[in-house]
């Protein structure tokens, strides 16, 4: 048993079984309810396995697992020993209904807030959807039940620590001797699907590099990297390589499925099928879109290409290691013969403009320090950067002129990019350029704002140039490695001979230490302060320096005062009294 359920154990009865009907009763009531409004009796539950699931209508996340645990609670019913029992936290009796109504299991009437309230505060219940799985002598076996659910649905029954362990032992056996077959067969299905709806035997893929393809539909990264795989597996299809994709859909609308599968050339899991879920916990799935790589041997060569097709296409495949140490070295080598023209000019896309519309060649800004600023209009966070990189672009270009900044636009009209760009001082792309796709895909454009410097050679300083204004403002120029090492040797020697630790009469709960801080609002003059603050991490207390210290000089002259008061006409320096 994991610590977590063991202390949830402790709690209930020092770690011991405990009654189910004393846990579940109250001194006016000794049953549970259905739906429908029948009554079952608390001792009927006597030897079941029991899962207390804390739920609430007006939860989101409850609301989408509500339905994969019925799902599992139906396939387990035929074992007649376990029973789940809704413990609700909605606000109302129409809410609780309206929900209850949906679950085929049983509930603490919402009438009974005293023992519902009581349960919540006995399991320490934090955060919902919640399930505490209690096994046939009203133990403890687990508090992380929906985790388990959704991980293992009813293989994972009866949810025993033991039980768990013997499926992770099995899920690594199977990643050691993985075939393909291991992968995408299972005990009632050994095809997968055409987007024509016909079954494809797996045997036919057998021998084959297989790329799996985690995708959501709904989800925009992935409809926007579907049609360069599209662009990539019909490349290979024409010259003839032994290459597939299955594509494992996470849709939750089987239209959406259809719709989408219908659009692409290749292969599918059936939609829902229990396989999707287990496979993207097998390969460890942490984003979308996602393409895994399983090599003719049906063992993984590559745990995610996605970003490999969007950045070499074709020239990736077979996706092995040794054709991806290939593109490294090249990738290098085009590095380091980097230059603005490369990097900016496209065919007859030999500009930039201006606020005004006019045209600058990229030649005149060869052998400038130059920012590449992805940016837009809708972004919240680009707009809150603006005025912070439009300050240090104006002290930059005070003390060099050989300094500029181009905007690249991911706005979704005309109006909005003149709007953002009419308040920049700088140069841009031209909004729908078509560069900027190219620029994001060499420079892994995920988020936005970005900035990109690239130095007088032409070849990139450093992607994380937004960083380092946030944080160090103008004194951030160059951006190179070498000028960050002599700015943190700057802000070492700022604080020589300050306190560790000083008291404000602001925070006087706790002493406040002196600490590196990026970037933080000053809870004593309330503006901006970065690199250095005294602060009280455990109540989110920031204090600039300047704020801290001139407090802390003035106790301590006070205090000086107390201990060695002087005569009139006389200072004392703590060692000596001498004539003013």
């Amino acid at each position: 048993m994991a610590d977590g359920e063991s202390s949830v154990s402790q709690t209930i009865n020092g770690g011991d079984s405990h009654d189910i009907q004393s846990l579940l009763s109250s001194s006016e009531r000794d049953f549970l309810v259905r739906n429908n409004g029948d009554q079952v009796k608390i001792n009927s539950l006597k030897g079941k396995k029991i899962g207390l699931y804390f739920s609430a209508s007006w939860c989101g996340p409850c609301r989408r697992f509500t339905p994969t645990l019925v799902e599992v609670y139906n396939e387990l019913s035929t074992t007649g020993d376990f029973e789940v029992i809704f413990v609700s936290g909605d606000e109302d009796d129409n809410s609780f209904n309206g929900y209850f109504s949906k679950m085929p299991w049983l509930a603490i009437p919402f009438s009974d807030a005293e023992t519902r309230d009581r349960l919540d505060e006995l399991f320490k219940v934090m955060g919902i959807p919640y399930l505490v799985l209690l096994d046939e002598n009203g133990k403890v076996s687990s508090d992380s039940g929906v985790e388990l659910i959704r991980e293992y649905g009813t293989e994972g029954y009866p949810f025993t620590t033991e039980k768990i362990n013997k499926l992770k032992e099995q899920e690594e056996r199977a990643k050691r001797e993985q075939s393909l077959k291991s992968v995408l067969v299972t005990r009632s299905r050994d095809f997968v699907v055409s987007s024509d709806g016909k079954k494809v035997p797996v045997a036919e893929l057998e021998g084959k590099t297989v790329g799996l393809y985690f995708s959501m539909s709904s989800y925009k990264p992935s409809s926007d990297f579907t049609p360069k795989l599209v662009e990539v597996y019909e490349k290979l299809k024409e010259k003839g390589e032994s290459f597939e994709i299955v594509l494992i859909s996470l849709d939750d609308e089987e239209e959406s499925f259809k719709k989408v599968l219908g659009s692409m050339p290749w292969l599918a899991l059936p939609f829902k099928d229990k396989s999707c879920e287990k496979l993207a916990r097998y390969f460890e799935l942490s984003m979308l879109p996602t393409v895994v790589i399983i090599g003719p041997d049906g063992k993984t060569l590559n745990p995610n290409v996605a970003e490999a097709v969007e950045e070499h296409g074709i020239e990736a495949f077979p996706f092995t290691p040794e054709k991806f140490a290939e593109l490294a070295a090249i990738e290098k080598a085009r590095e380091e013969a980097q230059t603005l023209e490369s990097v900016l000019v496209y065919g007859d896309q030999d500009f930039v403009i201006g606020t005004d519309g006019g045209k600058i060649p990229v030649s005149n800004l060869v052998g400038k320090n130059i920012l590449l600023y992805f940016s837009a209009h809708w972004c919240p966070p680009c707009r809150a950067f603006l005025p912070k990189l439009i300050d240090a672009y104006h002290k930059i270009k005070a003390k060099d002129q050989a300094f500029e900044v181009v905007f690249i636009s991911s706005d979704k009209d005309q109006a909005s990019f003149d709007e953002f760009f009419s308040g920049m001082p700088w140069l841009a792309l031209p909004f729908g350029d078509t560069r900027k796709a190219s620029l994001g895909r060499k420079f892994k454009v995920h988020g936005i704002p970005m900035l990109v410097a690239i130095g007088p050679s032409g070849r990139t300083v450093t992607k994380e140039a937004r960083d380092m204004i946030t944080v160090h403002g103008a004194d951030a120029y160059p951006f190179t490695e070498e000028h960050l090492q002599e700015l943190e040797k700057k802000y070492e020697d700022m604080a020589k001979g300050w306190p560790a630790k000083v008291q404000h009469a602001q925070h006087e709960e706790h002493e406040l230490v002196r600490s590196r801080a990026p970037v933080y609002d000053c809870d004593g003059c309330q503006e901006e302060g970065h690199t250095w603050a005294f602060c009280c991490e455990e109540c989110d207390f920031y204090l600039h320096p300047k704020c801290a210290l001139e407090e802390d000089k003035r106790a301590k002259e006070e205090d000086d005062k107390e201990q060695n008061p002087t005569k009139e006409g006389w200072i004392c320096d703590g060692e000596v009294c001498s004539k003013a």
